[in-house]
């Protein structure tokens, strides 16, 4: 029998956090409004809340793997502080030449979180601000929403908007 498990596949810089390049300071990480209501209700509707990101800043030298650490604890705390809690996170460290199999667009790490958590990819969405993250979430079989307005991306969903995503997740 099928697994029943959905996930809601969140990018993280530009999509949860305000995106300030390469983050290293806990000090640097802002939520983005309207994603913690969005986050508290998927969770509601079933969802897991799993952040799948590449963070090619670690993989160029410009911030250390313990640096990348604390970004993503507060990150972690600053949702939890709201009553959100995340259900997992994977991380792609590696620079985009370094030929790795995880960095998005590849799918990897969507599938690798399906096959760790037993999760339907169909019945998961992939939630991204750029064409990579879109690509992924397609590649790996899930629904695609583009967090912002560049019709030249093709997703299932493009909006700036938070709340347009919860209605559309709602509905899935």
């Amino acid at each position: 029998m099928a697994s029943e498990a959905k996930a809601l596949f969140l990018d993280r810089d530009g999509t949860l956090i305000v995106d300030v390049g390469y983050p290293r300071d806990p000090a640097q990480v802002t939520l983005i409004d309207g994603a913690v209501e969005a986050l508290r209700a998927a969770k509601a509707l079933g969802y897991q809340l799993i952040i799948i990101s590449n963070q090619s800043g670690v993989g160029h030298g410009l911030i250390r793997p313990e640096e990348a650490a604390r970004v993503q604890e507060r990150v972690a705390e600053l949702l939890a502080e709201q009553g959100v809690v995340l259900d997992a996170a994977y991380f792609c460290p590696h620079a985009p030449d370094d030929a790795c199999s995880c960095r998005k667009p590849s799918p990897e790490m969507l599938l690798s979180a399906a096959r760790d958590r037993s999760l339907e990819l169909s019945r998961s969405v992939m939630v991204g601000d750029k064409a990579s993250d879109v690509e992924a979430g397609r590649a790996a079989g899930c629904k695609t929403v583009l967090y912002g307005t560049d019709a030249r991306i093709a997703a299932d969903l493009v909006t700036p908007s938070w709340s347009a995503i919860l209605s559309q997740l709602a509905v899935w």
